[in-house]
């Protein structure tokens, strides 16, 4: 009998996967030798599944599951199967974004911040156009961008500007429990928007405020840092925070340009 292909420990080296992983995805089915003698067990590859192999170890470098590799290897073609590593790359970018956020966050956390400033300052009642609904902490950035996107896109068709600043209120409940009520808000003239049922009036309060610098990944820690200040000096009221953007990504694609006024609710 005439054997073909390599036997396993060249296989090995021609892929650079060690013979025990080729034997495991022999076993689970994802990379089967070509041949396999039925006396011995001894296992043959054929040249031309080196590229599924190549293929394989960098997509286990990229902690791609097994089941989703399987799936890349069984798609019927190149362009089925560059479709599913695109997607998979897509993910693993996303990942790495919010990696990199978390990473400088900790590093910002780790550098010895300077005392916020505090002021106080009384907010009139305010005619606004708002959006509002009940966003779950995951999905507050999405649902706030589509929000302004909608209101900027109003003042734009009526050709006015926005009368304030832009900004958002969220409930203690959005807190507590990672959901609840959050409204995004322009500042507007009634006239040009009367009868619009977006068309509302934000009451007046009186506010401790203290501006974060920096991208809303961080925002943690200016709260941290008013709320104890508030706690210690003042009367804190269970209304609604609101923040206000000085700058924002209206502004700017760079988020450590953001500006944020947080203005937190006091007696």
């Amino acid at each position: 009998m005439t054997t073909t292909g390599v036997a396993i420990g060249e296989f090995s080296r021609l892929c650079h996967l060690s013979a025990k992983t080729l034997r495991y995805y022999h076993d689970i089915g994802l990379l089967v030798p070509d041949e396999v003698d039925e006396g011995t067990g001894h296992r043959r590859y054929h040249p031309g599944q080196v590229g599924d192999a190549h293929l394989i170890r960098r997509l286990r470098g990229l902690d791609m599951p097994l089941a989703e590799i399987r799936t890349v290897l069984a798609a019927p073609g190149d362009g089925p199967r560059a479709e599913a590593l695109s997607r998979h790359l897509d993910r693993m970018e996303g990942e790495l974004a919010r990696t990199r956020d978390v990473v400088a966050s900790l590093r910002r956390l780790l550098d010895a911040a300077p005392p916020i400033a505090v002021l106080y300052r009384g907010h009139a009642p305010a005619t606004v156009l708002s959006i509002a609904a009940r966003v779950t902490r995951p999905d507050v950035g999405e649902w706030c961008g589509a929000a302004f996107g909608e209101l900027f896109g109003a003042l734009a068709r009526m050709g006015t500007d926005p009368a304030g600043l832009p900004g958002a209120t969220y409930s203690t409940e959005f807190f507590e429990r990672d959901e609840g009520a959050v409204t995004a808000f322009v500042p507007v003239l009634p006239g040009p928007f009367d009868g619009d049922p977006r068309l509302t009036v934000l009451p007046g309060r009186r506010y401790a405020v203290a501006v974060h610098a920096g991208p809303f990944t961080d925002c943690d820690l200016t709260y941290g840092a008013l709320g104890a200040h508030v706690a210690e000096h003042d009367t804190a009221l269970a209304e609604p925070i609101v923040e206000q953007y000085l700058v924002g990504p209206q502004h700017t694609d760079d988020a450590e340009r953001f500006r944020t006024e947080v203005c937190w609710p006091v007696a």
